[in-house]
């Protein structure tokens, strides 16, 4: 239970990093804009550097903008001038049955790291890696917005194989977001609040809002799922959000792109 409490923990503070990153990813990523689609490049065999869940910064960064700020300008610069790339893999929708291929989206493969994502057509991708994540890769429109999808991959200690180590959907959700909420302080810092969860294609999916005062709510839908590559166990964290006023126009966008998430080709 320590163990898991611990992770549980990292987790919540890597999520920061992940909002940190869609924060800011309209802002740097641009220098990716005039190049074609990436992903990281590494080999198969590689060991973790550092192994802990995907999700180590977010509660702290989510009540605190200038950390947050500062946070998403050494994300997007990593992911930006990531040291080696490789040309990911863009499927045609005619591999996928064509009930479940959403309109307008195309399928965004990454045979390295083994998921693919639907995700909108006119979205751009830029990819990299950053300190203790393996891979992180964002999907963002082309139009200056901090609407994203971000799909980030760390290492994992060799005790958790499957989601179940960190507890049911349920008991995961609730301590994650009651980790992030800070309305309790005084004066309040960010407010977290739980919209919805389940656990499903060996995925846990997550509903929840976060509002920092005088800010806009933020949506987020996030996804978990743990794969082993044959050396190592790694936890891919996907994560959507989006602000509230931009709801109808990336709302349903983002949540099918989570929602369409798969782990192996």
């Amino acid at each position: 239970m320590a163990a898991t409490a611990m992770h549980l923990r990292l987790h919540i503070c890597d999520l920061k990093f992940l909002l940190a990153v869609g924060r800011g990813t309209t802002a740097k990523i641009t220098t990716a804009r005039s190049q074609p689609v990436l992903c990281c490049e590494k080999t198969e065999n590689q060991q973790p550097e550092n192994q802990f869940p995907a999700a180590s910064l977010l509660s702290y960064h989510s009540s605190n903008p200038r950390i947050l700020s500062s946070t998403r300008r050494e994300a997007t610069l990593q992911l930006a001038f990531a040291a080696s790339f490789h040309l990911a893999i863009l499927l045609p929708a005619q591999a996928f049955d064509d009930s479940d291929f959403p309109e307008g989206f195309r399928v965004y493969s990454d045979s390295v790291n083994k998921y693919t994502i639907f995700v909108p057509d006119d979205w751009q991708v830029g990819s990299g890696e950053g300190n203790g994540i393996k891979s992180i890769t964002a999907f963002y429109p082309e139009e200056a917005s901090s609407s994203n999808v971000s799909v980030v991959i760390t290492g994992l200690g060799p005790d958790f194989t499957r989601l179940e180590s960190f507890g049911k959907v349920d008991a995961f959700a609730e301590n994650l977001v009651s980790g992030l909420d800070r309305s309790w302080q005084r004066p309040p810092g960010v407010t977290a609040k739980l919209i919805d969860c389940k656990a499903t294609n060996g995925l846990y999916f997550i509903e929840y809002t976060l509002q920092n005062p005088g800010e806009s709510r933020r949506h987020i839908y996030s996804a978990l799922g743990i794969a082993n590559n044959g050396w190592y166990n790694k936890l891919y964290t996907i994560t959507g959000q989006y602000l509230e006023e931009e709801s109808g126009k990336y709302g349903t966008k983002i949540e099918k792109a989570v929602q369409s998430f798969r782990l192996g080709l």
